[in-house]
């Protein structure tokens, strides 16, 4: 049940836009991000990322200023806890809604992850295969340069026999093209 969520989730975000020309693929951004666990385990979990990010040529100007766009995003990066440690990559899609004029935006994505390993000491993600959902804010902080948080979830969506999912306070600093 939990996968038809995320399927659906982003199957909607993406059925809402208007397709426009394909030659509109860009470079929207490049950064990093690092977080902290807000779950409960018996360890801190932290994770650091280098990330990209891609325009889709699908949005939905909703409004004389407000723009929704949709984008993909990957990862790769570092994942640890209880002593362990795991490389983390992930791929999928998103969405920004913006106002023109005001330089903070709204971001949402649900993003298929995977995890070198499943197991970090006493916690048990399940299986490798992973989803992780979020929602954020990014701030534009001069021409280029730019800012965010976000709160993310990764959890395999009852894919694996354990299903305890992660919580985590995710900061990032990115360059925009």
């Amino acid at each position: 049940m939990k996968l038809w969520n995320h399927f659906l989730a982003t199957t909607l975000c993406a059925g809402v836009t208007i397709p426009v020309d394909a030659a509109d693929w860009r470079w929207e951004s490049a950064g990093v991000r690092h977080g902290v666990s807000a779950s409960s385990f018996s360890s801190l979990f932290q994770q650091s990322e280098a990330f990209v990010r891609v325009d889709m040529p699908w949005r939905w100007d909703f409004s004389e200023h407000w723009r929704l766009q949709t984008r993909l995003d990957a990862s790769a990066g570092w994942f640890g806890g209880n002593g362990d440690h795991a490389f983390i990559g992930a791929l999928g899609p998103s969405v920004g809604i913006k106002h023109e004029r005001f330089p903070v935006e709204f971001e949402a994505g649900s993003t298929p992850a995977f995890l070198s390993r499943d197991h970090f000491g006493n916690a048990d993600f399940g299986i490798p295969f992973q989803f992780t959902s979020f929602l954020g804010l990014s701030a534009d902080i001069g021409k280029r340069w730019g800012a965010g948080y976000r709160f993310q979830h990764m959890s395999n969506a009852g894919l694996g026999s354990d299903n305890p999912g992660l919580n985590m306070h995710m900061f990032s600093v990115r360059y925009r093209f």
